[in-house]
């Protein structure tokens, strides 16, 4: 399986203490900076509510990778892949264009075949919650899309 031979960091532009990289313990909440793009906002000009969704999505992207786990490896190599089951949002406060937010993901129950989250979007500026969320993700046979049990590779990470 290709493995991730560096660590990631990302270091927000207004806050070089920000550094995104697993939590000893992969079920430590995992955070990844996101900036609110204009095509994020809706014509009031806040974040648009479905664009939640993606930040929560590529927070979770970043953490899998950060444990070592490329998808389209998953894909080609072990035809599994992840798909989201459920959502459960609550929007606390809008976030606006160039607003720096984090995302966080935090591993909170792990199925045989689904793990949960839970996350959470903060605003770095007023450091205010903006959404949370609970995700529950499906692992799946890539070609039958049924239902697949977690590989033992990924297992071993989230059990350290």
């Amino acid at each position: 399986m290709d493995r991730v031979k560096r660590a990631t960091r990302h270091t927000a532009a207004t806050d070089a203490d920000l550094i995104c990289k697993p939590a000893a313990g992969s079920r430590a909440a995992f955070t990844w900076p996101v900036r609110v793009y204009y095509e994020d906002t809706d014509l009031g000009g806040v974040v648009y509510h479905a664009n939640y969704l993606r930040f929560m999505e590529r927070a979770r992207t970043e953490w899998l990778r950060a444990l070592g786990f490329e998808q389209d490896a998953l894909r080609d190599k072990l035809s599994i892949q992840f798909v989201v089951v459920e959502a459960k949002l609550a929007f606390r406060r809008p976030a606006r264009f160039n607003d720096e937010l984090t995302v966080t993901a935090a591993v909170r129950e792990i199925g045989r075949a689904s793990i949960l989250f839970e996350q959470e979007i903060r605003s770095m500026r007023a450091d205010t919650e903006v959404c949370t969320g609970e995700i529950r993700v499906a692992c799946i046979d890539s070609r039958g899309f049924k239902p697949k049990a977690l590989p033992p590779e990924l297992l071993t990470e989230l059990d350290r």
